[in-house]
């Protein structure tokens, strides 16, 4: 069973057909929009500030979500992905944009719709990614643009995937 912790008079509030694998943790002002899924050994910290989360949002195995005291909140846009041992601390996540496996997004960063960040890289506090751009590195810098129509592609069928995977947890009967 997943834990979830209220704390500081939150509540984590779980939007309807939400997946939520049993060793997930999500703690305190955490909200979350519809079919969405949080994968094993994930922790959604919301104890220190808010974390907001769209629909159709997949955050992947390993992933930590957490905030700054009274100074970052992490916001989090529809059909997003968020790769396996992401972390993400007080940064905004617009529609579908990915996050790929291993990054770190840090306080105040902003990533915009359709973008994407390359596996194993660090965006620094405060960092703008523009739309449909592609940043890799450590530190991340720009890479290069990419076709907003293949970008919105990959990424809705990135999320679609995951609430079907998700669907073969919560909805046996239904699989193939």
């Amino acid at each position: 069973m997943p834990l979830i912790i209220p704390i500081r008079g939150f509540t984590p509030e779980i939007g309807p057909d939400t997946f939520l694998a049993e060793n997930c943790t999500i703690v305190g002002d955490v909200k979350m929009g519809s079919e969405c899924s949080v994968w094993f050994n994930t922790v959604l910290r919301g104890d220190v500030n808010s974390i907001r989360i769209g629909n159709r949002v997949n955050i992947q195995d390993g992933s930590v979500l957490h905030t700054l005291y009274q100074k970052s909140t992490i916001e989090i846009g529809d059909d997003v992905s968020i790769g396996h041992n992401v972390t993400i601390h007080g940064a905004k996540i617009h529609n579908f944009a990915l996050i790929g496996m291993g990054a770190v997004v840090m306080d105040d960063a902003e990533v915009g719709e359709g973008a994407l960040v390359a596996a194993g890289s660090v965006v620094l506090s405060r960092t703008k990614i523009g739309p449909n751009e592609l940043w890799g590195g450590a530190p991340a810098k720009f890479i290069k643009m990419v076709d907003p129509t293949t970008s919105r592609e990959l990424n809705t069928k990135i999320a679609r995937n995951y609430l079907m995977y998700s669907r073969w947890y919560t909805h046996p009967e239904e699989t193939e």
